[in-house]
C-alpha cells in the first residue's frame, strides 16, 4: 500500500510557523490571519486523515502546525492588548491635560 502526504498538512504547518514568527517580530494582525488559514488548512487535513487514515502520512505536521497557529494568534491577541492599552493611555494623557507634549 502507497501512502502519499496528507494534503494540506505542509501548508498548515508553514501557515503556523509563519504566524508564530510573524507575532513575535513584528506583526500582530498578519501573524492572526495566518493563524486563522493555518487553522482552517488543518481542519481540511484532519477531516480528510480521518476519512482514510492509513493512505496519507504526514498527520504529525498537521498537529504541529495547528499548536503553532494557535500560540501564535494568542501571541497576536497579546500585542493588540497592549497596544490598545498604551494607545489609550496616551489619549488619555492627553485628554485629561496630563500630558502638554513640552520637555
Amino acid at each position: 500500500m502507497n501512502q502519499e502526504p496528507l494534503p494540506g498538512a505542509s501548508n498548515a504547518l508553514t501557515m503556523g510557523i509563519i504566524a508564530l514568527v510573524g507575532s513575535l517580530i513584528c506583526c500582530g494582525p498578519f501573524a492572526a490571519i495566518f493563524s486563522i488559514i493555518s487553522l482552517n488548512s488543518a481542519k481540511k487535513a484532519e477531516r480528510l486523515y480521518q476519512e482514510n487514515p492509513g493512505q496519507y502520512t504526514g498527520y504529525e505536521n498537521v498537529k504541529t502546525g495547528r499548536i503553532l497557529a494557535y500560540i501564535g494568534l494568542a501571541f497576536a491577541l497579546i500585542g493588540l492588548v497592549i497596544c490598545i492599552l498604551y494607545f489609550g493611555m496616551i489619549v488619555a494623557l492627553i485628554t485629561t491635560g496630563e500630558f502638554n507634549g513640552s520637555y
